[in-house]
């Protein structure tokens, strides 16, 4: 009788998590819920999770031109960097930014800009906000593209209307849409020469960062900040701490810790759990690894914490995440905490994870 209740309880909790996912997407929840977005990473799946760079965002393309244009609407990031070029243009309402060290607001007609390896995120999950991302690879611009300093990441509504860069910005955002959906000859270049035309335009209003020195300086350390956050994620089962971290970036571990969470919006120690966790999540998900083989795999010195720190990132208990995961392992590594509920939208180069909280 206890094996065929268990086996009945697994039954139920797998039918209770499909039923409750399954009501969440229906669209008349949107009148009770308002919804978070956040842009992750949707990795090949067969780039393995070990190759994953801890906040490097790598991109699929749905054509052989690295360039990606979509809008979305009331969507926040956490801090990540790429190679490419970041153009993002708001549409409607305003985002609270970070770029680097640059931290503002962006309102309506706004143009924020990430130069390639710029970190940067967006925590706006109390504003409303339509956005326009084009995301395009340094070698449609120059093959010996250099990393531009800007004085400020940004410009204005009145900067992009005096410029004339808001016609321009719109009129390529439909070009690139046309071109890359109809692929007729010659697409490509055409594309290319638009993007260069309106890159060169832009950095004729842009001003520039003059500091040669601070810039060289500000090089280094964004250099040496990306290959620790790549050192925490191949070293995260180890025990790292905020004084190792922060010797490996030759600062005091009080003036680390906030240039951490300056540059990424979030803690050292969440920032590693979260590593932790997703590295947990893809044991749960793939193997028959226990709940104690996971915790221990991962850098967690007891079950209590592990069970803990997991619902804290994943919104769920590992049995419960064991349950509904079956085989496809989720990147906390860019999700909201505390997550009641995840939806994953395919058929994107991007996935799109939804978050709902009540009221």
């Amino acid at each position: 009788m206890v094996v065929i209740f268990i086996l009945l309880y697994g039954q139920f909790l797998r039918f209770f998590w499909t039923v409750r996912c399954l009501w969440f997407i229906i669209p008349c929840r949107q009148l009770y819920f308002k919804y978070f977005l956040v842009i992750v990473t949707n990795f090949h799946r067969d780039f393995k999770r070990k190759n994953m760079k801890a906040f490097h965002e790598v991109r699929n393309y749905a054509s052989d031109l690295m360039v990606w244009h979509r809008e979305f609407e009331n969507i926040s990031f956490v801090a990540h960097w790429h190679r490419e070029i970041e153009l993002l243009y708001i549409k409607k309402g305003s985002i609270r930014m970070q770029v680097t060290d640059h931290a503002f607001t962006a309102g309506e007609g706004d143009l924020v800009i990430c130069d390639t390896g710029e970190i940067h995120y967006s925590n706006s999950y109390s504003k409303d906000s339509v956005l326009d991302f084009i995301i395009f690879d340094t070698g449609l611009i120059s093959s010996h593209y250099q990393h531009h300093f800007f004085a400020k990441p940004f410009l204005t509504a009145e900067e992009m209307e005096k410029s004339g860069l808001k016609k321009r910005l719109l009129a390529l955002e439909m070009l690139i849409d046309s071109e890359l959906s109809e692929k007729k000859a010659y697409y490509q270049d055409i594309i290319r020469a638009a993007l260069q035309d309106f890159w060169f335009r832009l950095l004729r209003v842009m001003p520039l960062d003059s500091g040669g020195i601070r810039k060289n300086r500000r090089i280094a350390m964004l250099e040496d900040f990306q290959t620790l956050l790549s050192y925490m994620e191949e070293h995260a089962a180890e025990n790292i701490t905020l004084e190792m971290a922060a010797e490996k970036m030759h600062f005091s571990p009080s003036h680390f810790s906030r240039m951490f969470k300056q540059l990424t919006g979030t803690g050292f120690v969440r920032y590693l759990n979260t590593i932790r966790i997703t590295i947990a999540s893809d044991l749960l998900a793939r193997s028959d690894t226990t709940i104690v083989q996971a915790a221990f795999s991962c850098g967690f010195q007891n079950v209590r914490s592990f069970n803990r720190t997991f619902k804290e990132i994943t919104g769920c208990t590992p049995s419960e995440y064991a349950q509904i995961a079956g085989n496809e392992p989720r990147n906390f590594t860019y999700y909201k905490s505390n997550a009641d509920i995840m939806t994953e939208a395919e058929k994107d180069p991007m996935t799109i994870v939804k978050y709902s909280s009540s009221g």
